[in-house]
């Protein structure tokens, strides 16, 4: 049997306060352990894991090291454990079944947060982009459940900060504090009417001035369509009617109640097919960017991550 030569004692300088990683062999080092006391060869222990077997041995060695302790006893019929090696080892057993516990735990949160996805959204965005989003994500993660909240953009703030969904998606110029956010995409708004009312016989475009003055079919204050507009024009008239969603104020523009301020995306059909005029507005641009929001500091993870990355495609 060849003689093993005693490990050099550990350096002790940093004392008994030196952190863990230091001086706790990794898990790595503690399977490959388990491995040869299961196995009885280094060799073996090293194809089981993978690795090969100088590999294997220079990881015994450094943690022999580490630990100040000769753990295997090496010899051409094989590989055994000292007695001070098969104390660590059951210890080192305790460890890795710890972590195994770990390990397990941690699937099962990610099971968790990836079974499930709650989304808040403005109105367009709810109506006009979000479903062939959450059509794709289906595509590639069926098994997750996703809740769709639609309010306005000041409503789907209030839900991301009170942890109340995990992703939301806005219109409005500013996001709130305690939240960060990305463009995804970019709108313009128009004005339109019905073809009957007297803006859509007009040969010249209407003046900022005047659509500022006229009373509006608007959405609700918070909305970010309002919330553009307002800042665009520099004030607003008193609203002609003021509805809560994108549909309600569109059917009531489409019924000739008055003209309308909304985004292209929700008006295509109903400008093709000439139930809504599109009325030019010379000395004033109505763009906005759509962007997706999340908590400041906790970066979209799982379900939400792909979502948004769907979104950016």
């Amino acid at each position: 049997m060849s003689r093993v030569e005693e490990p050099k004692q550990p350096d002790d300088r940093r004392g008994p306060g030196g952190t863990l990683a230091h001086r706790v062999p990794d898990l790595g080092a503690l399977e490959l352990l388990l491995a040869v006391a299961r196995l009885g060869s280094l060799g073996a222990a090293a194809r089981e894991l993978g690795i090969t077997q100088p590999a294997a041995s220079s990881r015994i060695r450094s943690m022999e090291r580490q630990l100040g302790l000769a753990l295997v006893d090496r010899s051409p019929r094989g590989s055994r454990l000292t007695d001070t090696g098969a104390l660590v080892t059951d210890w080192a057993r305790r460890v890795v079944e710890a972590a195994e516990s770990f390990d397990a735990g941690a699937q099962a949160l990610r099971h968790r947060r990836d079974s499930r996805l709650r989304v808040a959204a403005s109105m367009t965005i709810a109506e006009y982009l979000l479903p062939g989003w959450l059509l794709a994500l289906r595509a590639e993660r069926p098994d997750t459940a996703v809740s769709l909240h639609a309010g306005n953009s000041a409503a789907v703030a209030q839900r991301l900060l009170a942890d109340e969904a995990d992703l939301g998606f806005v219109e409005g110029l500013t996001v709130p504090t305690g939240l960060d956010s990305v463009v995804i995409a970019h709108d313009h708004l128009i004005v339109v009417t019905a073809p009957g009312h007297p803006w859509s016989r007009r040969r010249r475009p209407l003046e900022s001035s005047e659509l500022a003055a006229t009373p509006l079919i608007l959405r609700e204050k918070g909305s970010g369509t309002r919330q553009v507009l307002d800042t665009a024009l520099g004030g607003l008239a008193r609203p002609l009617i003021e509805l809560s969603s994108t549909t309600a104020v569109k059917a009531a523009a489409v019924s000739g109640a008055g003209p309308a301020v909304l985004s292209e995306l929700a008006v295509r059909e109903e400008l093709a097919l000439r139930r809504l005029v599109s009325v030019p507005v010379e000395d004033v641009t109505l763009a906005r960017d759509l962007r997706a929001i999340w908590p400041t500091g906790h970066r979209p993870v799982g379900p939400a991550r792909e979502l948004l990355s769907l979104t950016r495609g």
